[in-house]
């Protein structure tokens, strides 16, 4: 069969995603699903050294959506107009839609983390561990306070961010885990991501993870990090990075464009996404 290009016109909806270190994750993603339902947007990925004039740039292009990623989910606060509650509630932003030059902010992460949380029923009777203290953990100790957390420990090396992230929410900052060994460990720090420092390294110790129940890892690339793979030989439960990063894409895929994709069409994408 012959294949038929999709034309692109002046009318064509462009988004984008701003990264210290773009991916075509996203990217194929989004496009993967205006083909499916023949969408006239396109989608790509982008870095910047000036995120005042990037995020000024979407508005005056009539640029439709943004992703946003560190380390500008605090920093674009001010450049928005409306700050939805998913993004205000916790100070963060992964997400900007462009209605007419009017910017509002969305958390996606935050309403990812908190559905899959929900959907795998993680147990509340014990005792959480959030590794991290940028905009990624923070959704990610709202979202456990919101799953039924109200205590927990953040743990990251910088202490005016960990303690700041750890007082919001009533849980306690330590610099590291020391000898608590949690029952739910989440790791919100960029340890076992592709083409990182420590991308074949564990966050914490081996016996921190054989002892833990439920893990969760929000690196997205690769799917199965170190910390998964682990994580699945000693038997805990686990929420990847993967799961996160497609079901908050197919959250800001709606803002866009006000399609709702099927969870069958976004399982579809996701795989592509990683081919």
């Amino acid at each position: 069969m012959e294949h038929v290009a999709r034309e692109i016109t002046k009318d064509t909806g462009l988004c984008i995603s701003l990264s210290a270190r773009p991916s075509n994750i996203g990217t194929r993603f989004h496009n993967y699903l205006y083909d499916e339902l023949g969408l006239d947007y396109v989608y790509k990925a982008f870095t910047t050294n000036d995120i005042v004039a990037a995020v000024a740039g979407v508005r005056a292009l009539g640029i439709r959506g943004c992703g946003i990623s560190m380390p500008w989910k605090q920093e674009v606060i001010p450049l928005v107009d409306v700050m939805d509650p998913s993004a205000k509630s916790i100070g963060s932003v992964n997400t900007i839609v462009n209605d007419h030059g009017r910017l509002t902010a969305y958390n996606t992460d935050l309403i990812a983390v908190r559905t899959l949380l929900a959907e795998a029923a993680v147990p509340t009777d014990g005792d959480v561990a959030v590794l991290g203290s940028g905009g990624m953990a923070v959704a990610c100790v709202a979202a456990l306070r919101e799953h039924g957390f109200a205590t927990g420990l953040v743990v990251a090396r910088n202490e005016r961010t960990g303690a700041q992230v750890a007082s919001a929410y009533g849980w306690t900052w330590r610099p590291r885990l020391d000898d608590a060994r949690p029952r739910v460990l989440v790791n919100a720090t960029p340890v076992g991501m592709a083409g990182g420092p420590g991308e074949r390294e564990l966050p914490v110790d081996d016996d921190v993870v054989c002892r833990a129940r439920t893990v969760v890892d929000v690196v997205a690339f690769p799917s199965q990090t170190p910390l998964v793979r682990r994580a699945i030989e000693v038997g805990a439960q686990v929420v990847t990075g993967a799961q996160v990063i497609a079901l908050q894409a197919a959250r800001q895929f709606e803002l866009y464009t006000g399609v709702r994709p099927s969870e069958d069409q976004v399982r579809r994408a996701s795989e592509h996404s990683r081919t």
